[in-house]
């Protein structure tokens, strides 16, 4: 359930409820009965798991062209292969 802040425009207190997203907002202030007014505020939330750009993605598209080096590393490890595992020819 989200977390909502309110102020109180009587006492000036600042108020955070837990509400779910159907619920109407609240309208009296707990403390004095004063008018509420809802706040919009920042929320914090972060992100775990993979999947996720800073983790994930960052090197795979950067400009540097870091990919296109791995590719050309992998390459060349093919080649190298194939030409130890090929017979030379007899003449």
């Amino acid at each position: 359930m989200p977390i909502y802040e309110y102020h109180c425009a009587q006492c000036g207190k600042d108020f955070e409820f837990m509400q779910k997203f159907s619920d109407p907002p609240r309208m009296v202030c707990p403390d004095c009965g004063g008018e509420l007014k809802k706040l919009i505020s920042q929320c914090t939330f972060h992100l775990k798991g993979t999947g996720w750009y800073a983790t994930d993605y960052a090197h795979k598209n950067s400009p540097s062209g870091t990919s296109q080096k791995s590719h050309q590393k992998q390459e060349t490890k093919t080649e190298k292969k194939k030409k130890a595992t090929s017979k030379p020819e007899s003449a």
